[in-house]
């Protein structure tokens, strides 16, 4: 009996315990069930499989975008001035705006930029620096170079030149000239305003509204020899009128202009400063290719800070 009693109690415990577990299932067990009044969760999206047909959204900024950029000067380079593009009437708004939407990714159409001059421009490093700078910062920028060596403005004013350049559909023209200008001994301001006077004319007929920007020549030096000794060199001053020449033109005729000369030095430190950096060729007038990669980043920066002058207004 009492062997009897002791396995009755132990299959009672068992058979309690096992209806216990079966009660918890029984409540619980809805959680883990599909279809029990709980829709199923979804998977997890795969970081590496991109859904087909979505395209991503852009992102748009409503605070200013700016650029952060600061060009180092040689060590040799003194007296330099702040590097500001002179837009009084703010010709360069439309290129502003339309670099601005490029950096916001509010547009996908291309800026394009033509950049004419002499052999400063004819030798691509200058230009092509600043055209590859713009389109790592903007994105969707064409920057086009025509150069010619010895040119003047009187260079561009053909017919197939102007013909050419229209058909780049420029939504920015930058000109750079004077060096040659001012090399000629019989350099005569009024005639250098009317040859700059001529081409701009010519430009605009045929491309309206595209807004255009001068730039001023970065220096240079012309040479003198008597009879057998060394030939010598010495600051062109007459690049000083060329300048200042270039400028009232341009606030004449309400565009605007990037006055390189003066921002690397003026009349007294431009040339010192490029033969002192070691930065022009021998003969004084062209320079070599980091003298002229040089330029195209001053120039950029100059066009950036006109851009985060333009956003931060």
């Amino acid at each position: 009996m009492v062997k009897s009693n002791t396995t009755r109690g132990v299959r009672m415990k068992k058979s309690k315990g096992l209806y216990i577990r079966v009660c918890i299932s029984i409540m619980f067990g809805w959680v883990a069930l599909p279809g029990w009044g709980q829709d199923q969760m979804p998977l997890s999206a795969r970081p590496d499989v991109r859904i087909k047909g979505i395209r991503e959204l852009k992102e748009y900024k409503l605070t200013p975008d700016t650029v952060g950029v600061h060009i180092l000067f040689p060590e040799a380079f003194q007296h330099t001035k702040p590097n500001q593009i002179i837009d009084r009437t703010n010709v360069l708004k439309p290129v502003m705006e339309q670099l601005y939407r490029l950096r916001t990714g509010a547009s996908e159409d291309t800026l394009r930029i033509v950049h004419i001059g002499d052999s400063h421009v004819r030798g691509r490093i200058y230009p092509r620096t600043v055209g590859v700078k713009l389109s790592e910062v903007f994105g969707a920028v064409s920057y086009t170079d025509m150069g010619v060596n010895g040119a003047t403005c009187l260079t561009f004013t053909h017919p197939d030149r102007i013909a050419a350049i229209a058909e780049l559909k420029p939504g920015l023209l930058i000109l750079s000239f004077g060096t040659n200008e001012s090399h000629n001994k019989r350099y005569n301001s009024t005639v250098h305003y009317h040859q700059m006077d001529e081409l701009v004319k010519l430009l605009r007929s045929r491309m309206p509204g595209v807004p255009i920007l001068l730039t001023t020549p970065p220096g240079s030096y012309e040479s003198f020899r008597q009879s057998r000794r060394r030939r010598t060199y010495s600051i062109n001053q007459r690049t000083v009128i060329a300048v200042n020449t270039i400028r009232k033109y341009a606030e004449d005729q309400k565009l605007a202009v990037w006055d390189m000369y003066n921002v690397v030095g003026g009349k007294d430190y431009a040339c010192r400063n490029w033969w002192d950096a070691g930065l022009m060729r021998p003969d004084h007038v062209h320079y070599i290719a980091e003298g002229y990669v040089l330029q195209g980043e001053i120039l950029f920066e100059g066009l950036i800070n006109a851009y985060n002058k333009y956003v931060s207004d």
